[in-house]
């Protein structure tokens, strides 16, 4: 009983956000786990079996991991959040990323837009986002170089190493149901 008493007041309990508040748990979430994590995630690349010669990712060359991970995580928020607040986060995310980027916010709205419609394009006619986002990294990264000839001369992924980017790639989507169960909006 005590435990069911708990649940009743626990929306009590959480911390209310504000729409910026939510924007900047977002943007602060994703380059810290993109800054921490990108250096073990270029390891595995450049490690991994499907190539037949190490790609040399480096460790510091995080750029087109950390938009596919800002892209695939706002298609997420899109489907998280009633539309409206969706458009307002969304619009505050970009105002400030553009800010960060050092870039007009149109100009940053068009790229984000560009690496969706990137995504979308690699990964038709899969609906399914994380395949989308290891497939756009398999691209963008230009592994299909390092690959046995099979794969190199199709310029598709290994399947093997896609499954395996799908792993890493959703360590890094933003887990919605453990922020709720600490916040509130």
């Amino acid at each position: 009983m005590k435990q069911t008493n708990f649940n009743m007041f626990s929306s009590f309990t959480k911390k209310k956000l504000t729409d910026n508040q939510v924007a900047n748990v977002f943007i602060n979430g994703i380059f810290d786990s993109v800054d921490k994590g990108f250096a073990e995630v270029a390891a595995m690349i450049n490690e991994d079996s499907a190539f037949i010669r190490s790609p040399q990712i480096a460790p510091s060359d995080s750029g087109h991991f950390g938009l596919i991970i800002i892209v695939g995580n706002l298609s997420f928020l899109e489907s998280t959040f009633e539309p409206d607040q969706a458009a307002r986060v969304e619009h505050l995310i970009f105002e400030k990323l553009a800010r960060v980027y050092e870039m007009e916010l149109y100009a940053f709205q068009q790229m984000i837009r560009e690496y969706q419609s990137f995504i979308m394009r690699v990964n038709h006619p899969s609906k399914n986002w994380i395949y989308g986002m290891s497939k756009a990294i398999f691209h963008k990264y230009e592994l299909y170089e390092y690959q046995d000839e099979y794969f190199k001369k199709m310029q598709a992924p290994n399947p093997l190493f896609l499954k395996r980017m799908d792993e890493v790639v959703s360590n890094f989507v933003w887990d919605w149901d453990a922020f709720f169960k600490k916040f509130r909006l």
